[in-house]
């Protein structure tokens, strides 16, 4: 199977990992923390268009490096690969964080510590759901047009 993704794909790809991740976070934290729903969405919404572009370059980059080291996808890989992708994440996001919640970087690491403990699984369950779901239309698509 190949894992040459079109712009479009990645925009889905990302597009609906966030959305997904919104209507879970969004009033989980918000009741989590005490703070309104409207302020929490907010801070989600900025995340997530943080997310969507550093997921989008970030699975970019990790494509080419499997094309040319050509390892396999196994769980160990998708480990790290969702490691990776929220140890970027989080250099962006706890900036954000502290400045809109007004919480020192410290209280903010350590709610994004809290946040990344539903992320990890998060990740790596939906990528994996998604290359198998992509694995099986890609299949379907190229029996489709051989036949």
């Amino acid at each position: 199977m190949t894992n040459d993704k079109s712009l479009k794909e990645r925009l889905f790809h990302a597009a609906s990992f966030e959305l997904l991740a919104l209507a879970i976070c969004a009033p989980l934290f918000s009741w989590l923390l005490g703070v309104s729903l409207g302020h929490m969405g907010a801070l989600t919404v900025m995340i997530s268009l943080i997310a969507m572009l550093w997921n989008m370059l970030f699975n970019t980059l990790f494509d080419r490096l499997q094309r040319r080291l050509g390892f396999e996808r196994s769980l160990p890989v998708r480990i790290g690969h969702a490691a990776l992708f929220e140890l970027g994440l989080i250099c962006a996001v706890v900036p954000l964080a502290a400045w809109w919640l007004g919480v020192s970087l410290f209280e903010a690491l350590l709610l994004d510590l809290g946040i990344l403990l539903f992320f990890m699984p998060y990740t790596v369950a939906f990528n994996w759901i998604y290359d198998v779901l992509r694995a099986r239309w890609v299949a379907r698509r190229e029996l489709t047009v051989s036949a």
